[in-house]
């Protein structure tokens, strides 16, 4: 029964036998692993276990059926291509197991490095290296270490700890300057803490540790900061995890030997040359652990001119294989050049649109894959500002700069402290020697990253990249010391709580607060920057792209504007129109009062001369707004909010008239006001008296609202301007609610449009479940639809926005009911199906019916990719988002049928 699963189930794949498009299968290491294999370059021999494995041992809390014999058959073919076997005393075969998931989640789950070495292979491997005891021993350690932490969760300080006390013995604080005996020492030390934390001596069987690494493996798939890392970058869940088994090969034979990682070009400003670090004498984990501080890539050159050639001619051809930059892991033994990975590198957002201009012009790729390969989160990153600096800012130490960016907070020294920090509102900078995987939460939680070890490909360089975070790596200048929270530089104490300013671009640390100014990419976008004449590589690619983008979109994107400054601003970020002007943000300030009088009323006359009194302002609102947009459509949302919120709170307002009263004071007016406010007081205003009930319930409202945008409209018209005014109803839920204050509405626009030629659309938002639900209906009484998917959403799931996202949205995602907050992300499924019946029933009702939205999530990327699947003609919101609009508008044209772009 075995061997037929093992025929029907194929579980382990030998390199040779995959490729690079077998990621869903092999994952992305063990696919690219064989594409390498399959070119010709040097790769240590192994074998992949499926993604599929690791799911059905995940489901079922065992190996699948036929597994073990597969792997056993795998370990005989590479002991016999290697000619040695695993663990055997005398010439022992010493593999590595890696994880290996579809997309790259760097650091998140496990590796085990020289499985097979036991008290009795040591000598063996010491013999095979010529005598090297040093190696074999340090070698040994390295594995207790990394299989006690990752296989049996003995916690990793206790290992450091022990390391550092047989370094102070030594007088060192070089790991390299341990010999074979401390060495063989610390192997000794690590048994004992292997023995005190999981009650057995370390396992001497070589088949068991590779059985229980395996297991650990798959595990490692939902361990704590692996699910934090996918739900952070949208990494679906139920895809698992491969696991690649290695022959291994040794950078820490000597002064010959060592470790690197290569990029095909700078991962940080997309610059076109040789970029990676390389540390002598050390295995891959110390590069990217940060341990020492690397040298540049260029320096083996020097120190091995051989494989350095060797190197660039292997790195130049990945690059046009994949077409796209290759971030390449490395390791020479003894000379020999051994390339033990390669992926597609995380890179930063202005290397992402620098490198795919660059691959345009080199023939590689075609602009549409170069917007495929940008996204808008890397656009909204390019806008944010960048340090101002004047003589008064000099930095007190510099690293590398390792992920773009201009950060300022509050020095913490520990992920929680980070965390807490943060949940305060407060911005913080995280502040280690080097990072690790467990600092993931605390990464995630700061504004910037800023460690004292590790170069551009450590782990804090690498995660920070890819989350966007500002990060300055290696700032060895700075003293650490963690347990005392706190730092010394320059001969300055930098304590737990004081504020330093970091710059991911030029490794840069400043003490304070230093200033910002606006970047590059805004002034391009804001037209102080002609793409054609500017020097900035990042301005044309991004000015090129964009352009491609208009080309292909299908949506056009609108703005959330409610005055003319924020009209025109968006019109130069290339708003074609405003999709929601709130009204209601033109009663506040000085107008209150005026809404006051209105509230107050209780005649018929003292409403009409509060309303003729907010009438010309109004209008001139609209002037200013039609003007800006000139020719472009302005939808206007009639007053949405309850009334009560022009006014005091019930509370405020109670208690100032009690103390007014007990001093005698003459309290008519606040009396007045106090029992209005109680008279409108609701328990859920949002759900009350708003939106189209006000303008049923107090007569001459709307009317005055129609009647100021009609006349702003024919006066800029008639002045040689151009106004698009579109009216919308919000709030509706049923037909007639829209019906009764369409036909008001009508008699006033022909009344004061007359021959203007000025054409005025009226339609409604669909907020309300019911009228999404009912919209063939409604849409015969509208002539457009703008989904209001902020309160669709808060209907939809019945939650109260202002409530819920501090209360417990922090619960879901940790539970994983999220893999992002609704209210940031259309659902899909559930509000996303409102939208969806809408649009398709509406234009059913009313074939041509314009569809927009203009809810928080039509600037939200994934989002805008929904909207253009359901067939909206476009979306709207605020200025700063109309550019990555734009793009996502773009890449939804043109990736329908597209690859995954992460």
């Amino acid at each position: 029964m075995a061997a037929q699963d093992s025929v029907e189930h194929k579980y382990v794949y030998d390199f040779a036998e995959g490729n690079k498009d077998l990621k869903d299968l092999l994952g992305g290491k063990g696919a690219n692993l064989a594409e390498m294999t399959n070119l010709g370059l040097p790769v240590p021999p192994g074998f992949t276990i499926t993604t599929e494995a690791c799911k059905a041992y995940l489901a079922t809390g065992r190996e699948p059926d036929g597994l073990a014999a597969q792997i056993e058959a795998h370990l005989e073919s590479l002991e016999r291509e290697m000619g040695r076997k695993l663990g055997d005393p005398q010439d022992p075969l010493l593999v590595s197991v890696r994880s290996g998931a579809k997309f790259s989640m760097p650091g998140m789950m496990e590796t085990v490095l020289n499985v097979g070495l036991n008290d009795r292979s040591v000598v063996g491997l010491s013999a095979q290296a010529g005598g090297n005891d040093r190696f074999a021993w340090d070698s040994y350690r390295r594995l207790i270490q990394m299989f006690g932490k990752t296989v049996c969760e003995v916690p990793g300080e206790e290992f450091e700890h022990a390391l550092d006390d047989a370094k102070r013995a030594k007088g060192t604080q070089n790991d390299l300057d341990l010999d074979a005996d401390d060495l063989r020492g610390l192997v000794d030390a690590y048994k004992k803490i292997f023995a005190k934390h999981t009650g057995r001596e370390f396992p001497q069987e070589p088949r068991e540790q590779l059985d229980l690494a395996i297991r650990a493996v798959f595990e490692s798939w939902n361990a704590e900061r692996a699910v934090v890392y996918r739900r952070q970058e949208r990494i679906p869940a139920d895809l698992g995890t491969a696991v690649n088994v290695v022959a291994m090969v040794f950078g820490n034979l000597g002064a010959d030997s060592g470790t690197g990682v290569a990029f095909t070009r700078d991962p940080g400003s997309g610059a076109q040359g040789i970029y990676g670090d390389y540390l002598a004498n050390a295995q891959g984990e110390d590069v990217v652990a940060g341990i020492r501080n690397t040298v540049p890539l260029q320096e083996l050159e020097q120190l091995d001119k051989k494989s350095y050639d060797e190197l660039l001619d292997y790195m130049a051809r990945l690059e046009e294989h994949y077409k796209d930059l290759c971030d390449i892991e490395f390791t020479i033994e003894r000379g020999k050049l051994w390339m033990l990975q390669t992926r597609v590198g995380k890179r930063t957002a202005a290397a992402a649109f620098v490198i795919a201009g660059q691959l345009v012009d080199e023939g590689l790729i075609d602009l549409d894959e170069a917007l495929h390969r940008v996204n808008g989160a890397q656009l909204a990153q390019l806008m944010f500002p960048r340090f101002q600096l004047d003589h008064e800012f000099q930095p007190v130490a510099k690293g590398i700069g390792a992920s773009p960016g201009a950060a300022s907070g509050k020095v913490v020294f520990t992920s929680a402290r980070a965390v807490e920090l943060a949940a305060e509102g407060e911005s913080v900078i995280l502040v280690r020697r080097e990072t690790n995987p467990d600092d993931l939460n605390g990464m995630i939680a700061a504004k910037g990253i800023l460690t004292s070890r590790g170069g551009k490909t450590s782990h804090a360089a690498v995660v920070a990249r890819g989350m966007g975070k500002t990060c300055v790596s290696g700032a060895d200048e700075l003293d650490v010391n963690v347990p005392a929270k706190k730092f010394i530089v320059a001969g300055q104490t930098v304590n737990e709580g004081d504020v330093v300013s970091i710059d991911g671009t030029t490794g840069k640390v400043y003490l304070g607060e230093v200033p910002v100014m606006p970047s590059e990419v805004v002034q391009y976008f804001e037209g102080e920057l002609n793409p054609e004449q500017a020097d900035d590589a990042l301005v044309k690619a991004v000015h090129r792209i964009m352009t491609h983008a208009d080309e292909k979109r299908r949506l056009r994107v609108r703005t959330n504007a409610d005055t003319g400054a924020d009209a025109a601003r968006a019109r130069r970020f290339g708003a074609q129109g405003i999709g929601l002007c709130r009204t209601e943000h033109m009663f506040l300030g000085d107008r209150r009062e005026l809404v006051e009088r209105l509230i107050l009323a209780s005649t018929d006359e003292e409403r009409e001369a509060a309303l003729a009194a907010l009438l010309p302002l109004q209008r001139e609102d609209f002037i200013d707004i039609f003007r800006e947009m000139d020719g472009l459509p302005v939808t206007v949302r009639l007053i949405d909010p309850p009334l009560h919120e022009f006014l005091p709170p019930l509370e405020q307002l109670a208690v100032n008239v009690a103390v007014a009263q007990e001093r005698g004071e003459d309290v008519a007016k606040e009396e007045a006001l106090l029992a209005a406010v109680r008279r409108m007081h609701e328990e859920n205003p949002m759900l009350g008296l708003r939106g189209v009930r006000l303008g049923l319930v107090i007569p001459g409202l709307f009317a005055m609202q129609v009647r100021a945008i009609a006349e702003a409209a024919v006066e800029v018209t008639r002045s040689g301007g151009s106004a698009c005014p579109e009216i919308m109803v919000p709030l509706v839920g049923a037909v007639q609610e829209l019906e009764t204050v369409r036909a008001e509405a009508e008699k006033i626009i022909a009344e004061v449009v007359g021959d203007s030629g000025v054409e005025v659309l009226i339609g409604t938002m669909i907020e309300v479940p019911r009228a999404a639900l009912t919209a063939g209906q409604i849409a015969e009484a509208a002539q457009f639809f703008s989904f209001g998917t902020n309160d669709l959403t808060q209907m939809g799931w019945g939650f109260s926005r202002d409530d819920v996202e501090g209360a417990f949205f922090w619960r879901y995602l940790e539970l994983g009911i999220f893999g992002i907050s609704p209210f940031e992300s259309i659902d899909r499924e559930g509000v996303g199906r409102l939208v969806r019946i809408a649009a398709e029933e509406g234009r059913a009702a009313r074939p041509g019916l314009k569809l927009g939205v203009c809810g928080e999530h039509g600037g939200d990327p994934d989002s805008v990719h929904f909207f253009h699947e359901v067939g909206l003609d476009y979306v709207s919101c605020s200025p700063f988002r109309v550019p990555v609009a734009r793009l996502e508008a773009g890449r939804a044209a043109i990736t329908t049928t597209g690859s995954d772009s992460r």
